[in-house]
């Protein structure tokens, strides 16, 4: 029950709810001003034309310099009007969101001005020429990659294949059986492969497939070595995703006496196949870019090699090298002869048909994972 103690003083008992919040807390007090609907619009023109004038007429004009210093000054402007019209509140308010907005442009631009460029400079050779020709006995213009690209899908598939029962395999044991110091040790050792060098693991596939067939140049060595970078981002992506898997489901499981590894093939792996799936084609578009350990594991050669064996039917020497699309980019742009544009437009076109390839793997990752998402209202 309430009091005459419980009201503020100098309030009548009768007074209204309405009233005392009319006087005690003001509407203008809450809301304050406002701005106009288009101030911060013409307030970053205005501040970037200026800034441009000014570094114009100082003779230090660059039109990046110019807007990144008039994006400045319009946070300062519109933080200074904000806060005498609305208040510190909300010219705080406003001041971070322009802050975060500017974050995620800032990371959107170059990507936007990297994919611009290999679109603008591939599409030179991105004729049917370059997907059925190699670049065997051609030098100037003509060529193709056709030997390139069949040489990344050959790498890549034996690659996917090593890594995904590996590092899923792992995942599995971490969440569903790894106690005490296994689970750690595995732990910390799969950290420490996600963070080794590239070319790390190019030197230890050279050094496995050299003592086992002698000093050796092929595509099971790349993908010895991509599989050495792709399996950790399996493990961390599998790992997390199969965590997440709701407690309720496996202790339904158990309690219907189904057995610990029918469960996690019957409940834990359908559930979870979808973000399993993502991840798979996250550590594949992390590898498929990669050259280093490539130009170390299987060098480079001009015509088609489908064999990725360390040894080839007849041959006296166990070297059979591969040609893949990141390989190929890089020695077609960095070994030109005289007349330079055609090594460069294969290397762009190159680099286009690379970012294809994963935008095909990304888009078939997304209809795998939908098409076997459980279905939660069936």
């Amino acid at each position: 029950m309430s009091t005459a103690t419980d009201r503020p003083a100098g309030l009548p008992a009768a007074q209204p709810r309405a009233q005392f919040i009319e006087r005690y807390l003001p509407r203008e007090h809450l809301t304050g001003g406002q701005l106009p609907k288009y101030t911060d619009l013409g307030l970053l023109i205005i501040s970037i034309a200026v800034c441009m004038a000014v570094t114009a007429l100082f003779g230090s004009f660059s039109l990046i310099g110019s807007v990144a210093l008039g994006v400045v000054v319009f946070l300062v402007a519109i933080w200074v009007l904000a806060q005498n019209v609305e208040g510190t509140r909300r010219a705080t308010n406003r001041l971070f969101r322009y802050l975060i907005t500017g974050a995620f442009v800032l990371a959107v631009l170059p990507l936007a001005a990297l994919m611009s460029q290999v679109i603008a400079r591939g599409l030179a050779r991105l004729d049917s020429g370059y997907f059925t020709q190699t670049m065997r006995n051609v030098v100037g213009p003509g060529g193709g990659a056709a030997h390139a690209i069949v040489g990344t899908l050959i790498v890549t598939g034996l690659a996917t294949l090593f890594s995904v029962p590996v590092g899923l395999f792992t995942a599995i044991y971490l969440v569903e059986y790894g106690r005490g110091l296994p689970k750690q040790i595995i732990t910390f050792l799969v950290d420490v492969m996600t963070g080794i060098p590239s070319i790390v693991a190019g030197l230890f596939a050279y050094a496995l497939l050299s003592t086992l067939f002698g000093p050796s140049k092929s595509g099971l060595a790349g993908a010895i070595a991509l599989s050495v970078l792709m399996i950790p981002y399996v493990v961390r992506s599998s790992e997390e995703i199969i965590r997440l898997v709701p407690d309720r489901l496996r202790e339904a499981s158990y309690a219907l006496g189904v057995t610990r590894w029918r469960t996690i093939v019957k409940v834990v792996l359908p559930t979870a196949i979808s973000g399993i799936v993502s991840g798979i084609i996250l550590a594949i578009a992390r590898i498929i870019g990669e050259t280093a350990p490539l130009l170390v594991t299987m060098g480079f050669t001009d015509g088609m090699v489908t064999n990725p064996l360390p040894f080839s039917p007849g041959a006296e020497n166990p070297v059979n090298p591969m040609a893949t699309l990141p390989v190929f980019v890089y020695y077609q742009y960095s070994r030109p002869l005289r007349d330079q544009q055609p090594y460069f437009d294969r290397a762009w076109t190159g680099a286009l048909v690379l970012v294809m390839i994963v935008m095909v793997l990304n888009l078939a990752g997304r209809v795998v994972a939908k098409r076997f998402a459980p279905k939660i209202n069936r």
